[in-house]
């Protein structure tokens, strides 16, 4: 029966809205008006916005969704969202505001033990719920200065030297991760081959032209076993250029 009745919620799972901000939230949230005024409300100050639109397999959609925060109600149609929370701590330590009419200590203290990292009860002050995810985000992501960068879905942790895609990653060498350092921060433009080899210079080691192509063509090949042998695009004669 329970089934039955969710099934009329497994359709297409999301809906983007999108803008220039490095920071992707995802809000999990079944009443429409509320929904569409909290996913305007972060487009507005600057945040990229998912929001799930049906209720199948949130945990899923959760963990595919390759966002960097999400806002998760739970009182959901057909399932508790501390199930969901629970669900997606197994595989992911994304972070996770519970956004909720419940409002006992009881409910927050069952969604910390949950996975939540905060807990905040409808109804509430939008700017209030924009400071305390600010705070998280800071917390999560800029705690080590800064070392994780985003484009196209594809994490660089330039602190583990490791890039990850589609929850795969591989590690980097000093030059390999100057390279990826470098194209991350100048990414929808033309890095030349020059400002590379100005990047993997050091003290021990000078760098000619034949030697970062040596190093790409390795990086390269790392890439592919993630799938992603076309991310990094050669512009002849020029250099080297990832869109996002």
């Amino acid at each position: 029966m329970r089934e039955r009745a969710n099934a009329r919620f497994c359709r297409f799972t999301t809906k983007f809205m999108y803008n220039k901000n490095m920071y992707k939230i995802l809000i999990v949230e079944d009443e429409i008006n509320i929904r569409d005024e909290l996913a305007t409300f972060l487009q507005t100050n600057g945040y990229d916005v998912q929001t799930v639109v049906d209720f199948c397999d949130v945990s899923k959609q959760i963990l595919d969704s390759d966002v960097h925060l999400i806002l998760l109600d739970l009182n959901l149609p057909g399932i508790d969202g501390n199930h969901i929370a629970k669900e997606v701590r197994k595989q992911s330590n994304v972070p996770m505001i519970i956004v909720t009419s419940r409002n006992t200590d009881l409910d927050e203290l069952m969604s910390m033990h949950m996975g939540a990292d905060d807990f905040v009860s409808k109804p509430y002050n939008l700017q209030i719920l924009l400071a305390r995810m600010e705070r998280l985000l800071n917390r999560s992501y800029e705690g080590d200065n800064g070392s994780k960068l985003f484009v196209a879905g594809v994490q660089l942790d330039v602190a583990k030297s490791t890039l990850t895609y589609n929850k795969q990653s591989i590690e980097l060498t000093k030059n390999e991760l100057r390279i990826m350092t470098t194209l991350f921060k100048h990414k929808n433009r033309i890095v030349l081959r020059e400002e590379l080899m100005s990047e993997m210079w050091d003290s021990d080691m000078f760098v000619d032209d034949n030697a970062l192509t040596v190093n790409m063509n390795r990086l390269r090949k790392k890439l592919a076993y993630i799938d992603l042998e076309n991310f990094i695009e050669t512009k002849r004669g020029m250099g080297y250029l990832i869109n996002e």
